[in-house]
């Protein structure tokens, strides 16, 4: 399933690097240690995290994460945004908590994270 299709059936919004939107979405992976995140996350996964700094996008790409995920209604950085829009990383947004995005992800993918 690719970012795009992800984010229409879970009513997520598009928030930076809608031009990379047809990446493809393996499994989700929720964690907020930066460092533990370039070493776990499985390439393609969505990264859920709270944090919102120029530092996920960089994580983000070292990780080849398919997306990160913003739950919680949580205002990005601007200069966050338009980082990830210059490098092609893709942010979605969510008023769901992060346990409500994982639940939905249930629904599409076998393996949760990896």
């Amino acid at each position: 399933m690719t970012v795009k299709e992800f984010a229409q059936k879970t009513g997520m919004k598009v928030l930076a690097g809608a031009d990379s939107i047809e990446k493809e979405v393996t499994g989700v992976y929720v964690c907020d240690l930066l460092s533990w995140v370039i070493s776990h996350a499985g390439k393609g996964n969505a990264w859920i995290t709270v944090h919102t700094n120029l530092n996920i996008v960089a994580v983000a790409m070292l990780a080849e994460v398919s997306c990160i995920i913003i739950p919680e209604g949580i205002p990005v950085e601007e200069a966050t945004l338009k980082r990830a829009d210059q490098e092609g990383v893709i942010i979605l947004g969510t008023d769901m908590s992060a346990y409500e995005v994982c639940a939905n992800a249930a629904k599409y993918f076998e393996k949760v994270y990896t």
